[in-house]
């Protein structure tokens, strides 16, 4: 479903002593919808950046886009049960998205920043939990 105009680019720390508890399966989607809605932005030509960080407590996924972008004041919007700007869809992508990391996984997940016209950069925030030597 990329379009071979789309760059993708994905940055982690090459070691990690740590776990986080998670359901794969369900991280996994979170990350999809994001990057899925990411490439919708970009309309087929962009910039597609995954960066994972480990920053305190918690790991860090940044997803970011050179898509449309959007205002200040849909930040949080967005996340809401049945908000789209598409014209095919529920609206519920993000909600869910927001629910299994913040109520399932106790982290947090948000639009970091947004430029119009410039792209986006949405947010995971997943608790770390040292490995048990």
């Amino acid at each position: 479903r990329i379009s071979d105009k789309i760059e993708i680019h994905f940055t982690f720390e090459k070691t990690f002593n740590y776990n986080i508890n998670h359901n794969k399966a369900l991280v996994e989607w979170v990350i999809e919808n994001i990057v899925k809605n990411a490439i919708d932005a970009m309309k087929g030509k962009g910039v597609l950046k995954i960066d994972l960080t480990k920053k305190n407590n918690a790991f860090q996924i940044d997803i970011s886009d050179t898509g449309c972008g959007m205002p200040s004041k849909e930040f949080k919007t967005i996340f809401k049960p049945g908000y789209t700007n598409k014209k095919r869809g529920w609206g519920l992508g993000l909600a869910l998205t927001k629910r299994i990391i913040e109520d399932y996984h106790k982290g947090q997940v948000f639009v970091l920043k947004s430029e119009i016209k410039k792209g986006t950069t949405f947010r995971i925030v997943l608790p770390k939990k040292p490995i048990n030597p």
